[in-house]
């Protein structure tokens, strides 16, 4: 009876020392478990670009906006499957904008018929915007306007004039993948052509290589 003592002993010392072990590998376990699921993300918030750049996916956004004179909350991505045709403006209750804003609406059912939507943009607030359209200046306007008064889309997209706190002139079509296919930034003293942006859509819709001037029912270059 009493040789039982040093072996009950050693017997408690060598559980806890495996009780011990397997704590250990559970920890280095979860440790590395942890580890790849941060990597995971790393890579899943890498595969987008912190800028827009063509040819890459378009940065997303999730922005309160006008749409039939009603607030809601627009996301890039619920246009999935469609040509998205995103223009930023600088401002409300100005001279060139409203000019833009009209043609564009102008020409929705075009756009309507070549799978593509119309998505107008500025850093003004939606109550500015609901404003602007309920004041006449835009007519029945058939497309959604985006507040980014916080200015986050603004600044993806690369278009943010910083001495005037305005987005300039940015057009950018975007394929039903969510790729950025096209873009275009110019000054805010100029208007946009809607019928080039057609043209350009049109093109691209062909998956062909199209010269310069190229319009439906053209040749476009073989591959």
């Amino acid at each position: 009876m009493k040789s039982t003592g040093p072996i009950m002993l050693t017997l408690t010392l060598l559980l806890a020392a495996s009780t011990a072990m397997a704590a250990s590998d559970k920890v280095d376990g979860m440790t590395r478990a942890t580890e790849l699921m941060v990597q995971h993300h790393k890579g899943m918030v890498q595969s987008e670009p912190e800028r827009a750049m063509v040819g890459e996916p378009a940065p997303a956004f999730s922005l309160e906006a006008v749409v039939n004179k009603e607030f809601k909350r627009v996301n890039l991505a619920d246009y999935r499957g469609k040509w998205v045709v995103l223009f930023f403006y600088p401002g409300d209750f100005t001279f060139v904008c409203p000019t833009e804003i009209r043609g564009f609406n102008a020409a929705v059912d075009r756009f309507t018929e070549l799978n593509a939507v119309v998505l107008g943009a500025s850093v003004d607030s939606k109550f500015s915007h609901l404003a602007w359209i309920n004041r006449g200046d835009l007519g029945d306007l058939k497309f959604p306007l985006l507040a980014d008064n916080k200015k986050e889309a603004t600044i993806r997209y690369g278009i943010l004039d910083e001495k005037e706190g305005v987005a300039l002139r940015g057009l950018f079509i975007i394929d039903p993948n969510g790729v950025l296919q096209y873009q275009v930034v110019q000054t805010p003293s100029v208007g946009r052509s809607v019928e080039e942006t057609i043209r350009v859509l049109e093109a691209l819709q062909t998956g062909e290589l199209c010269p310069l001037g190229w319009k439906p029912g053209e040749k476009t270059i073989k591959k």
